[in-house]
């Protein structure tokens, strides 16, 4: 079951009823759906929402539904592999379908920790265990260097300017879509008050 009460960010504490819970089951697999889409389009490269995806997903729905978040970026790693950009497919890929699977767990601990501190250990988290799993894998894998630790060194040494970008991609839209539910509800609080109040129309 879901935890119901009041959720905190920045300090600031949001009443968890039948009607806000709505809207975070809508937010969390609308932020689902944007980190498939973006995917497809252009965009900064390793720039993605799918560790803030993930995280408030796992923080917000219940462990039953993880598959689906799971399911939909597996599918997406299936389509483009296959039709877009015509890779074989190869066990690596369930190296980062487990990793999908950890980064929703890692999100289920942030229900009751919703402060930027731990948003930030979260999306930290994220984004240097998939550089150190993603990295090694495409050395064991696909061998592009040589097959020991100097190998391994240059793996990782490839994958520093990418690390960067992903770094600021998973902190920008795991605090964005963790703040969305209190920006929603103050938005909704002001329209509220100016539908009510005679003088502003």
């Amino acid at each position: 079951m879901l935890w119901r009460g009041r959720m905190s960010f920045l300090g600031l504490d949001v009443v968890r009823g039948p009607t806000a819970q709505s809207k975070l089951t809508m937010m969390a697999y609308l932020f689902v759906l944007l980190a498939v889409a973006v995917r497809f389009l252009p965009h900064p490269w390793a720039f993605t929402p799918v560790v803030g995806s993930l995280l408030f997903f796992g923080a917000h729905r219940s462990r039953r539904e993880l598959w689906i978040a799971l399911a939909c970026l597996a599918a997406s790693d299936v389509v483009l592999t296959k039709l877009v950009y015509a890779f074989p497919f190869g066990w690596d890929y369930l190296v980062t379908w487990l990793w999908y699977a950890a980064i929703l767990g890692l999100g289920t601990g942030l229900r009751r920790h919703q402060r930027p501190l731990w948003l930030i250990a979260a999306a930290l988290t994220g984004s240097i265990s998939f550089f150190l799993l993603s990295n090694f894998t495409y050395w064991a894998y696909w061998k592009p260097y040589p097959m020991n630790l100097k190998g391994l060194e240059m793996a990782y040494a490839a994958g520093l300017p990418f690390f960067r970008r992903a770094l600021e991609g998973d902190l920008f839209f795991t605090l964005a879509m963790f703040a969305a539910p209190l920006a929603f509800e103050a938005l909704s609080g002001t329209v509220k008050k100016l539908g009510n109040n005679p003088a502003a129309t």
